[in-house]
């Protein structure tokens, strides 16, 4: 009989090789979908946020959404609750603080 702790490793790789998986299937299909990712920066927000669109996203209502004050629910550039002020911009070059750096945001509560 095998120890538990053997067990629970085990389970855990089988649950990352899962998990790594996933991922994977979620780039390929965002790159199947054809969507270029869209770029955006706010002077209150920490480098250059990056977002793929999904399936019915554009940039643009990406930028609306961003720009609404009244919009939740959402997890675009780490989830951030800067509101107004996002302007689009090239990927190319960008500083970009990746997705999966979690886009942190600077913005200052008073």
């Amino acid at each position: 009989m095998k120890s538990p702790s053997r067990i629970i490793a085990a389970i855990a790789c089988i649950l990352c090789l899962g998990a790594l998986t996933a991922v994977a299937s979620t780039e390929d299909a965002s790159t199947a979908i054809g969507q270029a990712p869209c770029c955006f920066e706010n002077p209150r927000f920490s480098g250059t946020c990056q977002v793929t669109p999904g399936e019915d996203e554009s940039c643009s209502s990406i930028l609306g959404y961003l720009n609404n004050p009244n919009s939740v629910g959402k997890t675009y550039c780490g989830n951030t609750k800067v509101r107004g002020g996002w302007t689009q911009v090239s990927c190319d070059g960008a500083a970009n603080t990746s997705t999966a750096n979690a886009c942190r945001d600077s913005d200052t509560r008073e």
